[in-house]
């Protein structure tokens, strides 16, 4: 094997200042946390470079594991030599001489930090480039469009000879910006949001309504497997899901508030709920899928009157994005297969025929003025169920017949 490392390059970290010490710290962990695995490998550390040693190890898992990590702008397969001309160049040639795929065009891309090497960064280019024509049948020099770059490095420590910059996740590694409680339904659009929060580095814990029996089994698995996939981007593979009994003050609702506000004022009940668990869970903000003018509650007058129950920080990552781009996202992190499976939450079997996309605060606030609800929102904190979900781990439910007819309800 030609490449006897990774080298990873950092992402935003750069940009941070002071802070731009505890920013690789944690990512620099992450990565150990994220390869325990994977026997063999080593680290070297350098003031702006991070490298994981091989040692003869298959980089395949690795570059694997890499794809999981924010905080990474991008990373490259590369072979160390000494800062010797005529090294750089032999090891430039077994390099090419060992990619696949029918390349004929090239150039070479030298960054010269040492400055004490004899030659200059584009004098290093041009010997470089010599020796692979003169070595090699098949290629020629394309400086505007090349199928492949090689990329040298010459610097304190020894040359660095790479062919390929591989796009990281970017963002920043998760948890530097602290906790959040993604509410989660089963749909498309939520465990985006977790992953686009995880990207801005907020270390993410789920919550889930389910209303047994008219929700199944089968809903609450789907969130699970759904959480799994965002496990596989946490620091230590893992992320705690909060299960929320709320059947009794579902379907009180149905009881005391009229059709066309019994979705507004059940999201209401569902933000209060949220804020108690994230408070004991000593998270920082709510965190949602709500895509602006998707469905009734994620009108701008709804989200208005839906917000005023709590004083929390929310934040809907996918608030303007259209549909076609939330799913691209999930295909890309292999959620949208599990999301269209046809098992409903409590959101969505308990749609009103008609109802209010431009709701009034007061009125809600009226609504609920009527409707003792207090004990049952602390019933619902006070209960919930808390489940570990760990990356390539998915926890199977028993399973059960599907959700029950509700039309009774309305």
């Amino acid at each position: 094997m030609i490449y006897d490392r990774i080298l990873v390059r950092y992402g935003e970290l750069s940009i941070k200042g002071k802070n731009r010490k505890f920013f690789k710290d944690r990512l620099h962990r992450t990565i150990r946390h994220k390869m325990k695995e994977i026997s063999g490998i080593t680290y070297e550390i350098t003031r702006d470079r991070f490298y994981i040693l091989l040692n003869g190890t298959d980089p395949a898992p690795v570059i694997q594991k890499l794809n999981q990590v924010f905080g990474i702008q991008s990373y490259s397969l590369a072979a160390k030599t000494e800062n010797d001309i005529e090294k750089i160049k032999d090891l430039a040639l077994e390099m090419v001489l060992s990619q696949t795929g029918g390349l004929t065009t090239f150039k070479v891309e030298t960054k010269r930090s040492q400055k004490q090497f004899p030659l200059q960064s584009g004098d290093i280019s041009r010997a470089v480039g010599a020796h692979l024509l003169i070595n090699t049948e098949h290629l020629k020099v394309d400086v505007h469009n090349p199928q492949l770059t090689v990329y040298v490095e010459v610097r304190q420590e020894g040359s660095y000879v790479m062919a390929e910059h591989i796009k990281g996740l970017g963002g920043f590694p998760v948890g530097i910006g602290g906790k959040g409680l993604l509410m989660i339904s089963g749909g498309i659009d939520s465990p985006v949001a977790g992953y686009l929060l995880q990207k801005r580095g907020v270390e993410i814990e789920a919550i889930h309504f389910a209303s047994p029996p008219y929700t199944s089994i089968r809903s609450k698995q789907k969130v699970l497997d759904l959480m799994e996939k965002n496990a596989h981007y946490a620091p230590e593979g893992k992320v705690k899901v909060h299960i929320v009994p709320f059947t009794k003050l579902q379907t009180s609702l149905y009881d005391h508030i009229p059709a066309s506000y019994t979705m507004t004022i059940m999201r209401r009940m569902m933000y209060r709920i949220a804020e108690g668990i994230a408070k004991k869970r000593g998270a920082l903000i709510l965190g949602n899928g709500e895509s602006l003018g998707q469905v009734a509650s994620q009108t701008l007058a709804s989200m208005y009157a839906i917000n005023e129950v709590t004083s929390m920080p929310i934040i809907r990552p996918v608030a303007t994005m259209d549909k076609n781009e939330i799913i691209d996202v999930a295909k890309s992190i292999d959620t949208y297969n599990i999301s269209i499976r046809p098992y409903e939450d409590c959101c969505t079997i308990f749609v009103p025929e008609n109802p209010a996309t431009n709701p009034s605060l007061e009125k809600c606030l009226e609504y609920e003025a009527k409707f003792d609800f207090e004990g049952l929102v602390q019933a619902c904190i006070d209960e919930c169920e808390t489940l570990v979900i760990r990356a390539g781990e998915i926890i199977e439910l028993e399973r059960s017949e599907g959700a029950c007819d509700v039309s009774d309800l309305f």
